[in-house]
């Protein structure tokens, strides 16, 4: 007589599922404030949001995404808490480039197999990041994928939501002839671009373990640098500074097309390459995949991870709340009328499918 089929024997085992939600529980709870109801476990989380009855026309900002193929690095490194954080950053602070402050935010993992010490390392770090984003983590979900996914494999995801008066809402539309350009500098290479920057390792035959001098550390250390999350600082900018027009996340596709985005028409942003010295990793990928500049910055983020688009009169208050929250701030352009520049590899129109002004990126790189 054959034994019977079961959950577990199908390749799901609930047991050490329970088992992770009880390492990760306590993380969870610390990004808990008075206005989350119920605990870890209800089937949906419940956000006290009384608040929002004080705004005359709040507008609910939503995002979602996921850490790419950094993730591929995390597996092989067997170094899971970083991810979480990257996770954190990459939804939070594209919720606050529209001047909204985030409230909630929940995460998806799938996984080939349920490692409870996996698990919990990964939300952990989730909730580290809910933490310096001031934000409350209020729910989750492990789902098991046995013959979809290896044992090993994973993939994360989340989602954020978050409030903004509709009178303070950022974004092109306040943006003007005049305003300054500002960057807040990245940790690293943040959480995008890494299905390049793997193959550039893999071709120049470099090995995550090997320390290198110019980065002070292993290249799997500098590579795993969770992302620079900006959330409190850019919710402090839009609340304090006079001026503040818009924001911009550096993330897919690089500084120019990401600040493209928030440049409207009959306008255009020109940015000075040689305003900051790149980082040692940026030029380390370009050698190592014999790149040109302008391929690594129409991917990677040159060492800008945020962009804050201002009056000159607020430009000083800017890198002042910059430079207090420990991120280096400096001025790398400014926004002018379109000059009406073709579109070339210097000269950025548009992105994502949004129609706008124009960026042009003057001189060239200088690094660290």
């Amino acid at each position: 007589m054959t034994e019977p089929i079961t959950y577990a024997s199908a390749g799901v085992d609930t047991e050490a599922g329970d088992k992770a939600v009880e390492l990760m529980k306590d993380a969870v709870a610390r990004t808990h404030g008075p206005e989350v109801m119920g605990g870890i476990g209800a089937f949906a989380g419940m956000f006290d949001a009384s608040a929002l009855k004080d705004y005359e026309r709040p507008l609910l900002a939503s995002s979602t995404d996921g850490v790419g193929t950094k993730i591929v690095l995390a597996r092989q490194l067997g170094v899971h808490h970083t991810i979480g954080e990257d996770l954190v950053a990459m939804v939070v602070d594209d919720i606050v480039v529209t001047g909204a402050k985030p409230l909630v935010m929940t995460d998806y993992i799938a996984c080939g197999k349920v490692v409870p010490e996996r698990i919990a390392d990964i939300v952990r770090g989730i909730a580290i990041g809910c933490e310096k984003a001031g934000v409350a983590l209020v729910g989750g979900e492990t789902a098991e994928h046995p013959g979809v996914m290896d044992p090993e494999d994973y993939d994360v995801a989340g989602a954020a939501i978050g409030v903004v008066e509709a009178s303070k809402a950022l974004g092109p539309e306040r943006v003007a002839a005049g305003d300054v350009v500002i960057a807040m500098a990245a940790s690293g290479l943040h959480s995008n671009g890494y299905s390049l920057v793997r193959r550039v390792v893999d071709h120049a035959g470099w090995s995550l373990d090997e320390h290198v001098p110019a980065l002070g550390r292993t290249l799997g250390e500098e590579l795993l640098e969770p992302t620079r999350i900006y959330a409190r600082l850019c919710v402090e900018l839009a609340e304090t500074v006079d001026g503040l027009h818009a924001f911009s996340h550096i993330t897919g596709g690089g500084l120019p097309a990401n600040l493209a985005r928030v440049i409207p028409e009959g306008l255009e942003a020109r940015v000075q390459r040689d305003s900051w010295a790149v980082p040692p990793v940026f030029e380390m990928v370009r050698a190592g995949g014999d790149m040109a500049w302008v391929d690594v910055e129409s991917t990677l983020n040159m060492g800008v991870g945020m962009v804050a688009i201002v009056a000159a009169d607020g430009a000083g208050s800017v890198i002042a709340a910059c430079e207090s929250a420990g991120v280096e701030a400096w001025v790398i352009g400014a926004v002018s009328a379109d000059s009406g520049a073709q579109e070339s590899p210097d000269v950025w129109r548009g992105a994502k499918g949004v129609d706008g002004g124009a960026v042009v990126m003057e001189g060239s790189y200088r690094t660290a």
